[in-house]
């Protein structure tokens, strides 16, 4: 807008100020009357864009009292770039030129003749050059709106791919995973009524059935978000997520298979974030899951110390002197991903084995109060 005002204006007061008819106005028009006309034909050009027909007709209108050389062409211009309609331009064009023509003819037969190029060029160029620039607009818009289609199909593609390789990772998952871990709790269901085990079996049959089982339902939930879609799926599990409270239940069944460990909390226990508490929870269970496999039996200590501002988790264990590895396969980023989802929470991560032969896994979590 603020350009279309200046160049309103510039079309209005340079003709005033160039203009000069030494023999009297076109027509003979007071001059009060001629500079009114050139003034308004050029103010008129502020609306040049939301009604080019009606601003390039008024000109037109003017056009015979020789008030528009430099608001007509760009009248013109507006109306082959922003109007509508083939028609309409070509007789507003033709229109142009009879009104130039009938201007030249008030100063003779001969001043029209030796000024027809530039008449020509008055009112055919500024034509060309708006038809020139609405199909190039036009063609910019095709192209802006071919790759906008284009990236959204890419995007669904994407989406596709995603969920297909999400649909195979749970596929595969269910048949690799489940169909192992299921076997596992079958097997231990049958220790457990077979009448000719020991008391003791048949407990760790039990302890082994309900791992088993509560590994199953964590890989239902699991194998669940893998198939939910982007667009959020109503049958994604909602069941709680593990937190600190389960914390004991998880010492408990690592001490029914054999080992020694040592659960202290001290500081104001007080629930705490969602996420904080769950990535405790996964530290203290992958930290257990290696001293199972990497020295069974060895001694281990577990402690939770609350801050105001922090949450210390440490698990140590000793070295273990006489029971060898148990050989169960390890990818080896167990303790890599705890030390990434620590870092995302923003605290400190640390592993290491100690000076006596054991194995230290230490975080410093910051808390925030659990919201509802």
């Amino acid at each position: 807008m603020l350009f279309d005002a200046v160049v309103a204006l510039g079309c209005a007061m340079a003709y005033v100020v160039l203009a000069e008819f030494p023999g009297g106005y076109p027509f003979g028009l007071p001059a009060p009357v001629f500079f009114a006309l050139a003034v308004t034909a050029g103010l008129a050009l502020i609306w040049r864009r939301r009604w080019p027909k009606a601003v390039c007709l008024g000109i037109i209108a003017a056009t015979p009292f020789q008030a528009t050389l430099f608001a007509l062409p760009v009248s013109l211009y507006s109306l082959a770039r922003y109007g509508r309609g083939g028609r309409s331009l070509v007789v507003l064009t033709a229109g142009a030129g009879l009104a130039a023509a009938v201007a030249l003819l008030e100063s003779g037969l001969a001043s029209l003749l030796n000024r027809l190029p530039f008449m020509i060029l008055l009112v055919a160029g500024p034509v060309v050059l708006g038809m020139y620039a609405r199909a190039r607009r036009m063609v910019v818009e095709g192209l802006r709106e071919k790759a906008e289609r284009l990236e959204r199909e890419q995007r669904l593609l994407a989406v596709q791919a995603r969920m297909e390789e999400r649909t195979r990772i749970a596929r595969e998952m269910h048949d690799v995973v489940a169909h192992r871990v299921s076997l596992m709790v079958i097997h231990s269901g049958t220790l457990e009524v077979d009448p000719a085990n020991s008391e003791k079996t048949i407990r760790t049959a039990e302890l082994v059935g309900g791992i088993g089982r509560q590994a199953l339902e964590e890989l239902r939930q699991v194998l669940g978000v893998l198939r939910t879609d982007d667009e959020g799926d109503e049958s994604a599990p909602r069941t709680p997520q593990p937190t600190l409270a389960d914390v004991s239940l998880l010492v408990e069944q690592s001490r029914a298979t054999g080992m020694r460990i040592e659960l202290t909390q001290s500081g104001t226990v007080r629930p705490l974030d969602a996420s904080c508490e769950r990535t405790a929870y996964r530290l203290v269970q992958e930290a257990l899951t290696n001293v199972h496999k990497h020295a069974p039996g060895a001694a281990t200590h577990v402690d939770l110390h609350y801050t105001p501002d922090a949450l210390r988790v440490t698990v140590e264990n000793e070295a273990s002197l006489d029971a060898p590895p148990t050989g169960l396969p390890s990818g080896g980023h167990g303790l890599i991903g705890l030390g990434e989802r620590v870092t995302v929470l923003g605290g400190t991560f640390e592993a290491g084995a100690r000076p006596d032969g054991g194995f230290r896994v230490a975080a410093v979590l910051p808390t925030t109060p659990a919201t509802t």
